[in-house]
């Protein structure tokens, strides 16, 4: 089991049984791990990953995430027997609120991952469909690959696309129009049009999609990491504020960064003409 977030205060205290977890330098590489079944999730994945976000808070040894999948998919959603077998038994013994714990919860991993500190980053190929594309949908950065699908699946099975938070951040993150579209009809997009539409941030070779989310998490787990964590709150804080209202949000938050070692930190580099070393506080 993961450690619980209270008790979490390194890297080494997180040891998921049901996902790979590794560290490069600074960087936590989660892999999700059922390359025969294209990767999907389990009751019992969804609660690691959850706990697994929530303890990140507290560990200051990990300075940004990557998630991705095991051997050429990302994650086809929920387990059919595991997860939607068991939905479909609540429904014909009305358990209505069985059906409820088990979205709340799974509306509980979104929630951890928007406000783990860490940027997350999405290593994307293959199949990414149902929970997997929330799972890209609510990482910071998105990487992709040209043969990927990405779907949000769940019209498909007689549910609303209405699903851990689609309707709120995907619009933010490709447009209303487009968001409508896909969380209506229930179609793939593919790679291409997913970075022409903004839901990846670029596209890469199969073989080195995960490779190049790496680099570009260790890019940002070189920066500051503490500026980067308030970068990430605002920027979701500040999706139900008036424009106003951000910017003296902004205001104080920046003035908070400003009292970080790692902003003196940079004003000596300048000043020494050496890159700064960013040692996140």
């Amino acid at each position: 089991m993961t450690v619980p977030r209270s008790q979490a205060t390194s890297a080494a205290s997180i040891a998921p049984k049901h996902f790979r977890w590794e560290m490069k330098e600074r960087v936590a590489i989660i892999t999700l791990n059922r390359p025969e079944r294209k990767n999907p999730l389990t009751l019992q994945s969804y609660r690691e990953l959850t706990d697994t976000f929530l303890a990140l808070q507290g560990i200051r040894d990990v300075r940004s995430v990557v998630i991705t999948g095991a051997e050429g998919n990302f994650c086809s959603g929920g387990d059919v027997h595991d997860i939607i077998g068991r939905l479909v038994d609540m429904k014909a013994n009305n358990d209505e609120e069985g059906l409820l714990e088990f979205t709340q919860m799974s509306g509980d991993l979104v929630k951890a991952m928007r406000a783990c500190p860490q940027p997350i980053v999405a290593a994307v190929d293959g199949v990414c469909v149902g929970a997997g594309a929330i799972l890209a949908m609510a990482s910071d950065l998105r990487l992709g690959t040209a043969r990927s699908k990405v779907a949000f699946l769940f019209v498909r099975v007689g549910l609303s696309g209405a699903d851990m938070g689609a309707c709120a951040i995907l619009p933010r993150i490709i447009g209303f129009g487009r968001a409508s579209e896909l969380l209506y009809l229930g179609r793939a997009m593919g790679g291409e049009e997913a970075e022409r539409w903004g839901f990846y941030n670029r596209l890469c070779a199969p073989e080195s999609v995960l490779e190049d989310a790496v680099a570009l998490a260790k890019t940002l787990a070189d920066g500051p990491s503490a500026a980067h964590a308030m970068t990430k709150r605002c920027l979701h804080e500040e999706w139900s504020m008036g424009i106003d209202e951000a910017i003296d949000h902004e205001a104080r938050m920046q003035a908070k960064c400003m009292m970080t070692d790692d902003f003196e930190r940079a004003y000596q580099g300048f000043v020494a003409k050496k890159p700064p070393v960013f040692e996140g506080n």
